[in-house]
């Protein structure tokens, strides 16, 4: 498989009756979840990262193919906004080591106050060792240039292609694997809506063409209102025949 399709973050509780049955404990959502999407996208590690032990029981209990995504936590990115990173960096690597086969990419999600500074990613980025496939996501507009594409690209790094109110939607392909974020549709609140089959089918397409190019592409739907998020990766996952 060289498209993966799923949500971030798999345990909701109004995603009851949608992706889990009605009543189910929150320590069976994850095994019900598996059994729909064969990769996830892992955000409680922003608001607070996981032990190692965490990481190791994940790739112990993850099944077989199964690729987990994990957003940076926001003590880096939000907190230190990037500067000096290393403490951070040396958490991250162990626990990475810990996920083995079952890491996919580390999202770092750069805080939208957060302008445009090369140095500072650039700095970054080389202290991440090379075997840590990581995407950026750019959410101050200032960061759109052709230099900065360029620095993800010799980094190796993918930039974070987004979709979702007030965002910049650049589909931009700057390492071997594309990773996309799918905000919801609703122009005006973030994480609001559902993707129509019309938003879907030109989104699959896209998709496609980067799955032709070579690339590994990574695609996580982040509208969990309504289990909205469910319903529009099971959507794209038989547009794509998966």
């Amino acid at each position: 498989m060289t498209v993966w399709v799923g949500t971030s973050g798999w345990s909701y509780d109004h995603w009851h009756g949608e992706l889990y049955p009605h009543g189910s404990p929150p320590q069976d959502r994850l095994g019900h979840y598996v059994q729909r999407f064969a990769t996830a996208e892992l955000n409680a590690s922003f608001y607070r990262w996981p032990r190692p032990t965490s990481f190791a029981r994940w790739r112990r209990v993850l099944p077989p193919g199964f690729a987990l995504s994990v957003k940076a936590p926001r003590g880096l990115t939000h907190a230190r906004r990037l500067y000096r990173p290393e403490p951070w960096v040396e958490r991250i690597e162990a626990c990475w080591h810990e996920l083995g086969d079952k890491r996919a990419v580390l999202l770092v999600q750069l805080p939208p106050t957060l302008a445009r500074d090369d140095a500072r990613l650039d700095y970054f980025l080389a202290r991440l060792p090379w075997w840590v496939r990581v995407t950026v996501e750019l959410r101050h507009p200032s960061w759109d240039h052709d230099d900065v594409y360029a620095l993800l690209e010799r980094h190796g790094a993918a930039y974070c292609v987004m979709s979702g109110a007030h965002l910049p939607c650049r589909l931009r392909a700057t390492a071997p694997f594309v990773y996309v974020r799918l905000h919801g549709p609703d122009q005006h609140h973030l994480y609001g809506g559902s993707y129509s089959d019309d938003d879907l089918r030109w989104w699959a397409d896209r998709l496609r063409e980067w799955e032709s190019q070579g690339r590994e592409v990574f695609a996580y739907f982040n509208n969990d209102g309504d289990a909205n998020a469910v319903r529009n990766a099971s959507t794209l996952r038989y547009l794509l025949g998966q």
